[in-house]
Formats: C-alpha cells, sequence, structure tokens
C-alpha cells in the first residue's frame, strides 16, 4: 500500500514539474501582450519626460523618474519572461520582435525597486543638471547656448579657453552620481546576462558585442587615414593662427579652438581652414539673417523638403506641440532632438533655435528622424525603430547632406549654385562636420 501511495505521489509530482512546452500560439501571445504595454508605457514615459526636459524643475524630474522606472520594470520583467521560449522554433516576425525585446533596454535596472528607483533618478538628475547648467562670472551667468556660440564665433584664444573651462566645470559635481549610474546600470545589465551596459549596446546589431567591437575596428582602420590627414590640416592651420606656444606640432589640438563645446564638428571654424582664395560663394547664415527669417520658418524650410519628396505634412500637433525657441523664463534642455511621444503621430522637435546654416542643417537631420518614425507607425511597438542605433542617425545625416547650393536654389535662398571651381569651399565644410566625430563613432 505505501510503495503504491508512493509511486503515485511520485508521478503526480513530476507531471506538475513538467510544465508544457510554449507553442507558437503562446508565443504570438506574449509578444502581442508585451507589446500593448510596452506601447502605453512608453508613451507615459515619453510624456513625463517631455515635460522634464522643457520644464526643469525638482518635481518633474521625479515624475519623470518614476514613469520612466515603470516602463523600465517592465521591460526587464518581460526580458525575463521571454525566456522560456528560448529554443522554440519561431516565424521570422516572431524571432525578430523577441530578438528586439531582450536588446531593447538602453538603462537596464536591477531587479531591486529600490535600487532600480535610485537608478532613474539619478539620470533623470544629470539630465537636470545638464540643462540647468550655467557659468557665472562677474554677476553675469551664461548657459550653454550662450557659451556655444562664443566658441563658434570668437577667435581670441583666452576668452575661447574661458568659455571652455567654464562650461566644463558643470561636470566634476556629477561624476559622484555618474560612477553610481554606470555601477548600478552595469548591474542591471548582468542580471539580464550581459556583461555590462556596454555589452548589451552592443548586442544590438544582430552580432555578438565582440563581434561588434571588432567590425568598427574594421571600420575605423577604413576611415583613419582621411581623419589622421584633416586632423594634420587642421593642426597646421591653427598653429599658424594662434602660435606655436597654443597649437603643438603634433598629438591633440586644444578642444577649444575648433568651435564645438565638445569638438566633435569643426565646421564653425572653418573661416580659419580655407584654403588660399577659396570662396564657397554664399554665406548662408548671412543670408538668412538678411531675410529675417524666423525659427518656425527654418522648421517650414524642412518640412517643404519631405513634402518635395512625397511625404505627408507634419501634424497639427507638431507645430503646437514642439519647442523651437528658449524659453525666457524656465530652464531647458536645448540640445536638439525628435520626439515620437505616442510611437504614433505625436511627433515633436525640441531645440533651441538660432538662425545659422548649423541649426537650417540641424533642422533637416532631426526632421529626418520624425518622417522616419512616422514611416514605421503601423508596425508592432517592438519594430518602430530602426535597424539598429546607427540607422536612424545615418537617415538624419542623409538629408543633412541634401542641404547642398543646388537645393538652396530651389527654394530661393541663391540666385544660382556657385561653378564647380567652388567645390573645396563648399565640400570641406561638410568634411569638418562628420568627420570629426569618426574615432568616437567607431
Amino acid at each position: 500500500m505505501f510503495r503504491r501511495t508512493f509511486l503515485l505521489l511520485s508521478l503526480l509530482a513530476t507531471t506538475a514539474c513538467q510544465a508544457p512546452q510554449p507553442t507558437i500560439e503562446d508565443a504570438r501571445k506574449f509578444i502581442g501582450e508585451a507589446d500593448a504595454r510596452l506601447l502605453k508605457l512608453s508613451s507615459d514615459s515619453q510624456r513625463a519626460d517631455w515635460v522634464k526636459s522643457t520644464f526643469i524643475t525638482d518635481d518633474t524630474e521625479t515624475i519623470a523618474a518614476q514613469a520612466d522606472q515603470s516602463a523600465i520594470a517592465a521591460q526587464v520583467d518581460l526580458v525575463k519572461q521571454c525566456k522560456r521560449f528560448d529554443g522554440l522554433k519561431l516565424p521570422p516576425d516572431l524571432e525578430r520582435q523577441f530578438y528586439l525585446l531582450k536588446v531593447s533596454l538602453v538603462m537596464p535596472t536591477p531587479a531591486d525597486p529600490a535600487t532600480a528607483s535610485e537608478l532613474t533618478r539619478i539620470a533623470t538628475a544629470m539630465e537636470g543638471a545638464y540643462g540647468k547648467g550655467k557659468y557665472c562670472k562677474q554677476d553675469k551667468c551664461l548657459d550653454l547656448e550662450d557659451l556655444s556660440r562664443i566658441l563658434a564665433n570668437s577667435r581670441n584664444r583666452a576668452e575661447l579657453l574661458d568659455a571652455w573651462t567654464g562650461w566644463h566645470a558643470v561636470a566634476p559635481p556629477i561624476r559622484p552620481q555618474y560612477r553610481r549610474f554606470v555601477e548600478l546600470s552595469n548591474q542591471g545589465a548582468r542580471e539580464l546576462g550581459y556583461a555590462d551596459t556596454g555589452a548589451l549596446w552592443r548586442a544590438r546589431y544582430d552580432m555578438t558585442p565582440d563581434a561588434f567591437a571588432h567590425e568598427l575596428d574594421r571600420l575605423w582602420l577604413q576611415v583613419r587615414p582621411l581623419y589622421l590627414s584633416l586632423h594634420t590640416y587642421v593642426r597646421k592651420k591653427l598653429r599658424e593662427h594662434y602660435g606655436e606656444s597654443v597649437v603643438p606640432a603634433h598629438g591633440p589640438i586644444p578642444a577649444d579652438l575648433l568651435g564645438n563645446m565638445w569638438a566633435q564638428e569643426w565646421g564653425n571654424i572653418y573661416p580659419l581652414l580655407a584654403p588660399k582664395d577659396a570662396d564657397p560663394g554664399f554665406d548662408l547664415t548671412k543670408i538668412l539673417k538678411g531675410r529675417k527669417t524666423e525659427p518656425l520658418q527654418m522648421v517650414h524650410y524642412g518640412e517643404h523638403f519631405f513634402e518635395s519628396l512625397g511625404f505627408a505634412p507634419l501634424p497639427d500637433t507638431f507645430w503646437s506641440r514642439s519647442l523651437f525657441t528658449k524659453p525666457r523664463d524656465r530652464d531647458v534642455v536645448c540640445h536638439a532632438s525628435a520626439w515620437d511621444v505616442d510611437s504614433v503621430k505625436d511627433l515633436r522637435l525640441k531645440m533651441c533655435i538660432d538662425i545659422t546654416e548649423e541649426d537650417f542643417r540641424t533642422i533637416h537631420h532631426e526632421l529626418g528622424h520624425n518622417f522616419y518614425q512616422r514611416a514605421y507607425n503601423q508596425q508592432p511597438y517592438l519594430t518602430r525603430d530602426s535597424a539598429n542605433d546607427g540607422f536612424h542617425e545615418a537617415i538624419g545625416d542623409t538629408i543633412a547632406l541634401s542641404v547642398t547650393p543646388e537645393y538652396l536654389v530651389k527654394i530661393g535662398l541663391l540666385d544660382r549654385a556657385p561653378d564647380a571651381s567652388r567645390d573645396v569651399a563648399c565640400c570641406l565644410p561638410a568634411l569638418l562636420k562628420k568627420s570629426p566625430s569618426f574615432p568616437s563613432g567607431c
């Protein structure tokens, strides 16, 4: 009797432990429910982040951190749940969505709610500090936009160094927060099976993180000769202008001399670098200002470009909800960015527009994101994105490169395009804008 009872209990226990194998139908249902859940949480998080970025206060930072934590916690939970489908042969569309779900996190939070909350609070606080950052001296405070104009236009080394040093003094107080941010983010990534957050990011490119690193090394070696040649030329010209005591004959160029707060693009110092007698034939900044162009008109130029390609105009909400100029009554994050708040049609641009050629091109770049975002808004939520992180930027950069003299003629900003003898003067600024980012981009 005892033996029979024991065998029966063993059979029941074995049956209970052997959960039924998931099916393709189970997988499709799981992804459908995950899509709906993430879409709602993403929209809530995006709205909170928008308010936080355009109205920086302690309260908006807290609200955004809470919304971000909810969205990230759901992603982490779903990533862990989807592991039960590992090994199941899936149709290509489902397989892709599961892959994207697993690598969707940009800031993986640890499982512990308190630690996860700490991480999202740190992230929003650091962005707030960045947006509110100012350099104050002699009872006058300059924000990032003011200091960037100095770097773009001044040729006085003392003034440049003062502006560059003043802004970068904003960063050291954030260092302890950033160190903790990295620690917690890496902890969250390890809980998901990655070596660290960097490995998670590199896993988004349809290859292993190590394979991606090797691919970047390969690409960098292809463009390195061009970068080194440009770097050598720029250093030589700046040495001629500022003197050997400021610019060394070999090695790095002082970052404050390169016309950009992060030295990531050097187009603003083109006048110092232009070959002898080089003349692009026009000054777009001067043309725009001479026509008394308004920030809204700058954006309309960009919209008309896409309309000329057959795309529908931007929705009315784009014009009523975007931020085009810096408010006088509050701190905002002015760094240009394109937003797709509801992942359907609530497209927005956040940018403190100056009437310059640089911002004219930037608007075309950012709207490239917006029109691309709307193009995939009928896809499942997990596939409402580019093939990888770099692809979205490639779309924007391709559009920005379309701002050619011929294009300016078509929209009435130029009477005629300069002749071919001025190609160097047209192409060198484009090279100065993109190639400085090769080392960090690769």
